[in-house]
């Protein structure tokens, strides 16, 4: 944060020192700001969301839960599934990250006895592969947004057109994570 406000001080000064006037410096500054904001509205409710779920115990419940018929073959191909599902749904991946890396990567460390093993690694990955998928099918998304304005092409077409090559590399990293799981 300090680092983020520092530099853009500088770029005021900076700009100020290239002869900029004062009111252009500050209206950049709030269009930055007001760009900003949805992210950083996206962080704030993410803490709230790790913080809700850690004092809820959520990780523990599931853990509980999903002993009798959960394994580590099957986590990592569940783990990018479920975090695909709720990113398609929200239209976030940093979002779906703040939900599901506590709750997986506590399921991981306790199928592995608490050490930093493969299936740790694996649910890192699956988490953050089905983070991207999962934004990038949205039509929720800002990123299926941004590319459909940037391109002038109508939204809806360009998530429709980009849904069958995401799905065909979501079946085959679904493959893939069932086959990282067997071989834990």
């Amino acid at each position: 944060m300090e680092a983020f406000l520092l530099a853009a001080v500088m770029a005021g000064v900076v700009m100020r020192i290239q002869g900029v006037p004062l009111h252009e410096i500050t209206n950049t500054a709030m269009a930055g700001i007001k760009g900003i904001m949805p992210a950083v509205v996206i962080l704030a409710f993410a803490y709230a969301l790790i913080d809700l779920s850690a004092a809820l115990n959520t990780a523990e419940y599931i853990i509980s839960a999903t002993e009798s018929w959960l394994t580590p073959r099957v986590l990592p191909m569940l783990a990018f599934l479920i975090t695909g599902f709720i990113a398609f749904s929200t239209g976030t991946s940093w979002g779906t990250y703040a939900i599901m890396i506590p709750i997986s990567v506590q399921l991981a460390f306790n199928f592995s006895g608490d050490e930093l093993g493969t299936v740790v690694y694996a649910i890192i990955a699956a988490v953050a592969g089905g983070g991207v998928f999962g934004d990038h099918c949205s039509p929720l998304s800002d990123t299926s947004i941004l590319a459909s304005t940037g391109a002038a092409s109508d939204h809806i077409d360009h998530v429709k057109t980009q849904l069958p090559y995401a799905a065909i590399i979501g079946g085959i990293s679904i493959m893939l994570y069932l086959l990282i799981g067997w071989s834990i």
